[in-house]
């Protein structure tokens, strides 16, 4: 067997996450406490209670997915005597998860990485006013099709391109709202299923967020980084990276650029990759690449009972 670990994006957060872990390991209390430490906030209290409209911040939203999946590895690592540098082949994250992943591989310490994702969500936000960009999921259709839709929307009505190509089918647009309002009307024409505005805050993944990327691109200057222990996938390369340095620079890159995932999971299989280990909150990832290759073997681990199991199996 060849493993991945993968490490889930924004839209995976639900209230209660978590708890079921703090409860049962000391360990994962101890990573929680230390993101509320880097913070300065009580973020677990947040994503154990809520009210879902903090816990869907942006600012919030981000640390707290690091901060489940970053339990899941600590106790497998401590209570288990699991290390992913001796069981996987590589890691890899979407969107955010990416920093999830370095964290996993070694790149940046638990304290840094929740810092340095409080900073990416404020800049994400404030990039761009409420109500001029927004995301869109086009459903059914293949990646050019949806590039073709994303290229007619954007002329006159601003900018609209492919932000996450995340399987075959499933293409998130990004952009200004004109542009993705005029995808929604326009998507059939394109052999879309369906084309849905997504209730996001802001558009992410697109050159909209460029001052975002500039902030993060000084924010990342300033934190101790080192060479991943696993190869990590990149999402803008959709390829293994082996160096910190390239590793920092493509999280720059990545606020602006595509998350290419459908191309994570290709890259995976090619590489000889038979189970995808999904470490964290909920089970898109695992969703999708079941989805997209049925020859690979794809579960979740967020609870006691799947960290157990998973255990048990390695």
């Amino acid at each position: 067997m060849k493993y991945a670990f993968v490490f889930p994006g924004q839209g995976s957060q639900f209230i209660g996450m978590g708890k079921d872990l703090a409860d049962n390991f000391k360990t994962a209390k101890d990573v929680f406490q230390e993101v509320n430490d880097a913070l300065s906030q009580d973020l677990f209290k947040v994503m154990c209670e809520g009210p879902d409209s903090d816990l869907t911040l942006t600012t919030n939203t981000q640390p707290a997915l690091m901060a489940h999946s970053m339990a899941v590895v600590k106790v497998l690592e401590k209570d288990f005597g699991i290390n992913l540098k001796d069981k996987a082949a590589f890691v890899a994250g979407h969107s955010l998860g990416e920093y999830s992943a370095a964290c996993a591989a070694g790149v940046f310490s638990l304290s840094d990485t929740a810092k340095l994702l409080r900073i990416r969500g404020e800049a994400m936000q404030k990039a761009v006013p409420l109500g001029v960009g927004g995301m869109a999921a086009v459903l059914g259709v293949s990646f050019k099709d949806v590039e073709a839709l994303a290229e007619a929307c954007a002329e006159g009505n601003g900018i609209c391109v492919a932000a996450n190509d995340n399987a075959d089918g499933q293409v998130v647009l990004s952009g200004h709202m004109e542009a993705i309002e005029r995808a929604v009307e326009l998507a059939p024409e394109f052999g879309a299923k369906r084309c849905i505005k997504l209730p996001v805050s802001a558009p992410f993944h697109s050159p909209l967020m460029a001052p975002a990327a500039e902030v993060m691109a000084e924010a990342l200057s300033r934190v101790n980084f080192a060479n991943p222990q696993i190869p990590l996938i990149s999402n803008v390369l959709a390829e293994a990276v082996f160096g910190g340095e390239e590793i920092v620079q493509n999280l720059v890159k990545q606020v602006t650029g595509s998350v290419r995932w459908r191309e994570t999971v290709v890259y995976m299989k090619e590489q000889g990759v038979t189970d995808v280990v999904e470490l964290g909150a909920g089970k898109v990832l695992s969703g999708i690449v079941k989805r997209s290759n049925k020859e690979i073997n794809a579960i979740s681990v967020g609870s006691s009972a799947e960290i157990e199991l998973l255990a048990n199996s390695l």
